[in-house]
């Protein structure tokens, strides 16, 4: 058993809680040793740089050449808690509680915050308030509009890669992670911790008139959120398909060879469908599974993971149109801030709060999306660049697979280009060992030091009891309604095949990747969340209910089980 990955890093003895919740969502899988070297450290940088920004660390209250907001170990990516816990704490109007609600969830084995020398420090809460005064006040963020033209620009001036020479590949590579993804990583974290105010606010104020069903409903289907703007287009592409006998009949040939089949088609809806299909990897072939690390796949390098949820939906009624549902919840919203805020006339001074904190919402909420959206587009490009090499390194026997380049360390590359084959054997170790820790379930939350892989158990293990017929598996609210349906417990987005119209979705976890899975299905039951997980702002916009941090719902729930799903109580009861 590995007891220590190549890309596992030191842990913070000041700041000593870890978690996989939320970073979760972003590397479900172990690091490779490139994205360590490269993505991970550039992103602790530009964590720093927003929090001095919010005002809420200096540069100097964090060891210099260590990693410390995130920490790898056993090869999984851990959130460090107490950094987090230690802003709300710090921040005027939030608590180390409000932190753990809105990005954690339920956490088994987490303490409760304890005050530590030097946590309280009045000159950074004022420099806090200041900073959310900004956001309380400001009607948009064109620094994010700045980003998306200058990632966009990066796509569009995508050189022909196969003419670079392997050296220029590798100089590429790095020059696009270190010249942009530090100022971009700094905007998303930014933009996050703004997206708490409004959210904090609106919760505080729903807890007070006893109803917190309302921050809910407060912030749903605010639009303009970029994960959800794939499931729009492909929603296109499946009622184009299902609206074309010829392309139905090739879809229910089967997924595989699917994207050739049509692709060698000389009939008019396949050459139609096509061009949709490449207007739409163009746009968004940057997302997929696990989409910040660089050796994973996405919708432009495997388009037949985007045809696979374009499949689902060419099965759906009309009536779950994600514009529609969007469009609903949107409405609701609107008539609900209206009431809200008549019923406060009598008090200006609240009224006022709870309308820029509405304002902020719609500002803040969807920014965090449009800055992830950036950072993965500029991911992309360095991706692309990286593939390149590995094609070739696999054409000359270097390499076993294009994606073998990211278990290689930054420092190596000099050495690497000089003599490939010189690390052939080194790469199929630590491919093994990757492949190793890839099979088990990482300790979800440690303080101070974690256990040793050899603790964790296997994912394919399930030590969790089955619910029964009337028993209730309780999460957190993630978006409200009812809704009943057969479950599907579906472990990979890759193969959503066994997902139909109707069906409620049982995942262990989302990123963008299972975003169109959300369309066909009725509602939606993640084993983990919180309150600003992509489940839930996804759920948000397409008007599905949502459950999060339902644990071990995945292994709990029988798959094909009748369910009802509750979003605005948090519970999921087996029929």
């Amino acid at each position: 058993m590995v007891e220590r990955w190549i890309a596992d890093s030191g842990l913070s003895e000041r700041y000593p809680i870890y978690t996989r919740a939320n970073v979760g969502e972003v590397f479900p899988d172990p690091v490779t040793p490139l994205t360590r070297d490269t993505g991970i450290w550039l992103a602790e940088l530009g964590w720093r740089d927003a929090w001095e920004r919010v005002g809420a660390f200096d540069h100097s209250e964090f060891d210099p050449d260590e990693i410390e907001q995130l920490g790898i170990t056993g090869g999984y990516c851990y959130l460090n808690a107490s950094l987090i816990r230690l802003f709300g704490e710090r921040a005027p109007g939030l608590s180390a509680q409000a932190m753990d609600e809105q990005f954690f969830g339920t956490q088994p084995g987490i303490p409760p915050y304890v005050e530590q020398p030097g946590d309280v420090d009045l000159n950074k809460t004022e420099r806090i308030g200041q900073t959310f005064g900004w956001a309380l006040t400001t009607d948009d963020l064109p620094e994010l509009i700045d980003d998306q033209i200058a990632t966009k620009v990066l796509r569009d001036d995508r050189p022909d890669l196969t003419a670079l020479t392997d050296r220029e590949l590798a100089d590429r590579y790095f020059h696009l992670m270190d010249t942009h993804f530090r100022d971009l990583f700094a905007h998303h974290i930014f933009i996050s911790y703004m997206a708490t105010l409004p959210v904090g606010i609106l919760s505080a104020m729903a807890a007070a008139v006893g109803d917190p069903s309302l921050v809910m409903r407060l912030i749903v289907g605010l639009g303009q959120v970029d994960s959800a703007a794939p499931s729009m287009a492909m929603w296109d592409m499946g009622r184009f398909v299902a609206e074309s006998p010829p392309l139905m009949a090739e879809f229910d040939r089967g997924l595989d060879g699917l994207h050739d089949r049509l692709r060698a088609s000389d009939d008019e809806s396949a050459v139609k469908l096509c061009a949709l299909l490449d207007e739409f990897i163009y746009e968004f072939g940057s997302r997929g599974p696990n989409e910040w690390e660089m050796r994973s796949p996405t919708w432009e390098t495997r388009p037949n993971l985007a045809l696979a949820a374009v499949d689902r939906m060419r099965l759906s009624p009309v009536s779950a149109a994600p514009i529609a549902q969007n469009s609903r919840m949107a409405t609701d919203r609107e008539q609900l801030v209206e009431q809200l805020s008549e019923s406060l006339a009598g008090d200006p001074a609240t009224q006022g709060q709870f309308l820029a904190a509405v304002r902020a919402a719609q500002v803040f909420l969807p920014g965090r999306e449009r800055t992830k959206t950036n950072n993965i587009r500029m991911v992309h490009e360095a991706r692309m660049t990286m593939r390149e090499l590995g094609r070739r390194m696999v054409e000359r026997g270097a390499f076993d697979e294009i994606e073998d380049f990211g278990m290689l360390r930054k420092a190596e590359f000099d050495d690497f280009l000089a003599d490939p084959h010189a690390f052939t054997h080194t790469i199929r170790a630590r491919r093994a060992q990757y492949d190793e820790l890839s099979a088990l379930e990482p300790q979800f939350v440690f303080v101070g030091e974690p256990d040793f892989p050899d603790a964790w158990t296997s994912r394919a293990a399930n030590n969790v009891a089955q619910l029964s017929s009337g028993e209730v598996l309780t999460g957190l609210p993630g978006c409200p309604g009812v809704a009943e349906g057969r479950a599907r417990v579906i472990l990979d987005s890759h193969d959503p095949t066994a997902l139909e119209p109707g069906d409620v979705l049982v995942a262990p976890i989302t990123d963008p990747s299972w975003t169109p899975l959300f369309v066909p299905a009725c509602a939606v039951v993640v084993d983990v969340g919180a309150l600003q997980s992509h489940a839930v702002i996804v759920s948000r916009e397409l008007g599905i209910p949502c459950v999060v941090s339902a644990t071990g719902a995945t292994r709990a729930i029988p798959n094909g089980a009748l369910v009802r799903v509750d979003g605005l109580a948090g519970t999921v009861t087996v029929l």
